[in-house]
């Protein structure tokens, strides 16, 4: 596409260099610290190991050989598997760090030409589409049919809609462009990007303490505090009977240490290490040894689904006729007044379908409508997805002038826009609590009649005539049970 059709000239080569110098490159600095030092200071720092530590040299300074090899010994196992795993995972993480496109599109001196993405500066014309990872934020300043799936930042699998009209025109570093095209003037680089805010905030996060390393720490300062005072007494008996200073030092050592019960913190401690390593082995990241014990206690697990624990694709599961007020399954051959509700729902989809949702509906129409009639309408008028609850609706025509007025979108939306009486809405609401409960996404369709080409503002304007809902099943993946 030629960049005259858009009258976007971009920045001129000193324009670039100017940018550059005033506000950097657009390149992630993160604090850059010594891996293997931070790893060692936070395992010496475990409570467990001191104890280990202080009984080891106390078994080592009274002559207790064996036992002082022995929790050495324990110590060197223990902090050889946390360090590995500890280096593994910091591996890891270190690659999620780096999410962006190598190369990016931009208009410079009125052409377009690929660059580093590190190349980009404050005032690029980035240009963006299907299937490429953004890599700087930016305001869009043309777009056509474009939308991104911003899941990176916000968790949801579904794509948004965005054009230069809508207050929602800005593009993240980060998300994927889904489908259509977008020129970006390029607004944050670097870490002044919403997804550089985040990783540099992460670096701030101070860890708490878990409900176990509490008490340990709890369990730990009593002990010291009483071997500490039974040492001192026994000490300061032994120096009055025998006033032998080194003999009574190793009477009150020797009690000491028949208090400390070192053979708790060397079985905690290995038993954390082996937990952390089984993980490491099944693929599982693990940053920290105490992550085996928090995740041992865990009662309730939180997890997003779609996408996750499911294959975001959705099929047709289930249809809801109005007329007949039964829900009916996708597994038997559909009745007439089914059919027609599969294809007005069809209408109301992109005429290009890319949502999971919206290709099911349209292989649904292919397996149940021997005669296509796609190739014959062209849509003539849209309204996007909007309003809350949100909805959205097609208009199409052929060439004998049949005019096609389909919508989909939240039930709900339906509710204050069509014909329903007080009845008929209560059996929706609960055909939706139903379908809803069963774990399906549910979607209203109606369908509408307006003559004259002067269409009203909002979709929700016209009166639509209720058809009924359409359920979608998204399967779960296929190892999901080995997982729970």
């Amino acid at each position: 596409m030629s960049v005259d059709n858009f009258n976007i000239s971009g920045l001129t080569d000193k324009e670039v260099l100017r940018a550059r110098e005033e506000f950097g490159s657009n390149e992630l600095v993160f604090k850059k610290e010594s891996r293997l030092w931070i790893a060692v200071k936070g395992f010496i720092q475990e409570p467990m190991i001191l104890l280990l530590l202080v009984a080891s040299s106390i078994y080592f300074i009274t002559g207790h050989t064996g036992d002082a090899i022995f929790l050495a010994a324990a110590i060197v196992l223990v902090s050889a598997i946390s360090l590995y795993q500890d280096s593994r995972s910091r591996q890891a993480l270190e690659k999620l760090k780096v999410l962006s496109q190598p190369h990016s599109k931009v208009i410079r001196n009125g052409q377009v030409v690929e660059i580093n993405s590190d190349e980009l500066v404050i005032g690029d014309c980035l240009m963006v589409e299907e299937g490429t990872i953004i890599a700087a934020d930016g305001t869009i300043v043309h777009s056509n049919d474009f939308s991104v799936n911003e899941s990176t930042l916000t968790g949801e699998s579904l794509s948004v809609y965005k054009d230069s009209s809508k207050k929602d025109n800005i593009i993240y570093r980060g998300t994927t462009v889904a489908s259509g095209l977008a020129i970006a003037e390029v607004t944050a680089i670097g870490n002044q990007t919403e997804i550089g805010k985040v990783g540099k905030s992460l670096e701030d996060i101070t860890e708490e303490k878990t409900p176990l390393e509490i008490q340990i720490n709890d369990f730990v300062k009593k002990m010291v505090i009483i071997g500490a005072v039974v040492f001192l007494i026994v000490w300061a008996l032994n120096y009055l009977k025998s006033q032998d200073v080194l003999d009574s030092l190793l009477n009150a050592l020797t009690l000491a240490m028949s208090i400390l019960p070192e053979e708790i913190p060397v079985a905690f401690t290995t038993f954390m290490a082996l937990g952390a390593w089984r993980l490491m082995r099944m693929g599982i990241v693990v940053k920290q040894m105490k992550t085996v014990e928090t995740l041992g206690s865990a009662t309730v697990i939180c997890t997003d689904k779609t996408g996750t624990i499911t294959q975001n694709k959705m099929s047709l599961a289930g249809l809801f006729l109005l007329s007949s007020e039964k829900i009916s399954r996708i597994d038997h051959d559909l009745n007439p007044e089914e059919t027609e509700l599969i294809r007005t729902a069809m209408w109301a989809s992109e005429p290009i379908p890319f949502d999971p949702m919206e290709l099911a509906l349209h292989q649904a129409y292919q397996q149940y409508f021997q005669e296509d009639e796609r190739s014959d309408y062209k849509m003539v008028h849209e309204y996007p997805i909007g309003g809350k609850p949100p909805m959205m609706t097609h208009i199409f025509e052929n060439e004998d002038g049949n005019r096609i007025i389909a919508a989909k979108g939240a039930p709900e939306a339906f509710l204050p826009i069509s014909n329903l009486t007080e009845m008929e809405q209560q059996k929706v609401d609960e055909a939706v609590h139903k379908l809803a409960e069963e774990g399906y996404r549910v979607f209203g369709v109606g369908e509408a009649i307006f003559e004259g080409k002067d269409y009203p503002q909002k979709q929700q304007d016209f009166i639509f005539d209720f058809k009924g809902l359409v359920a979608f099943y998204d399967p779960p993946k296929e190892n999901i049970e080995t997982v729970f």
